[in-house]
């Protein structure tokens, strides 16, 4: 069973160009018949629209609402003020969420979403970490979540898959490590006892800066090892291959980057 994870970087490539290549990105991420596919950063008027492009079925959670300002537009606004260079406006009207996109042989049982940096949340550990107001207010700039589906495979059995994207914020790698811990604490709670679970997604920390991804690998938590960067496929209650980055060659084109995140992967024995 092969899951993929790709931030999709709205669309855009490394370096940005003027207009989206979400398309291309869509039908690279599909072209081998992934069984799961785990994105992040997906504009949010495309919530709802990549399953059927590629006949996969979608679940979807919306993290950052499509914006004028201060003022919340429809999403469709959002993607025409985008339009003219999307390289440049990125997700400044358009807003983002992440999308599970499954195979369309696997039944959805269940599904939730956790807000990652709720106020409260983001409060107390700020306190508990001693954050200056710098950290404070670049934490609460941009909305994260995690979103958790409970699916059935062909031998009945059920897999969770955990969706998210943490903050990113490199002068504290402290704050996208609070957010993992609340996502792997939210979807342990979410799966049952002796059932498959899978972390995946742009966790914006890697393993050797994290403290709760050295724990998730101990004999608590049980997880497989971690992926060479910040984007990581992490399995337990099931037998995983090592995981697999893409290598650069497979996302370009025409001498540009298919985001600026590369495609991680692990297949599911």
């Amino acid at each position: 069973m092969l899951i993929r994870t790709w931030n999709l970087f709205h669309g855009n490539t490394k370096p940005p160009q003027r207009r989206a290549f979400l398309d291309e990105m869509l039908t690279l991420a599909t072209a081998d018949h992934p069984d799961v596919l785990c994105l992040q950063e997906v504009p949010a008027w495309a919530l709802g629209e990549l399953g059927d492009r590629v006949g996969m079925r979608e679940v979807h959670a919306l993290a950052a609402r499509p914006v004028l300002g201060p003022v919340p537009i429809p999403a469709l606004v959002g993607r025409a003020l985008t339009a003219p260079n999307h390289g440049l406006f990125r997700s400044a009207f358009a807003g983002q969420g992440n999308s599970i996109l499954l195979r369309a042989s696997l039944r959805v049982v269940h599904e939730e979403t956790l807000v990652l940096n709720p106020r409260r949340f983001r409060d107390g550990q700020a306190r508990w970490l001693e954050l200056d107001w710098v950290a404070r207010l670049a934490w609460g700039k941009e909305r994260r979540v995690c979103q958790a589906v409970r699916i059935e495979l062909a031998d009945r059995r059920t897999m969770v898959i955990a969706n998210m994207h943490c903050t990113s914020y490199p002068p504290d790698q402290r704050l996208p490590d609070a957010e993992l811990l609340r996502a792997a604490t939210f979807a342990d709670a979410f799966a049952e006892r002796g059932e498959i679970l899978v972390l995946a997604g742009d966790l914006n920390t890697s393993y050797l800066r994290s403290r709760t991804l050295h724990d998730l690998f101990g004999p608590e938590w049980g997880f497989s090892s971690a992926g060479p960067g910040i984007d990581h496929v992490l399995v337990r209650g099931a037998a995983a291959s090592p995981v697999r980055r893409w290598p650069d060659a497979r996302r370009e084109r025409d001498g540009r980057l298919l985001s600026d995140h590369a495609p991680v992967e692990v297949d599911v024995l």
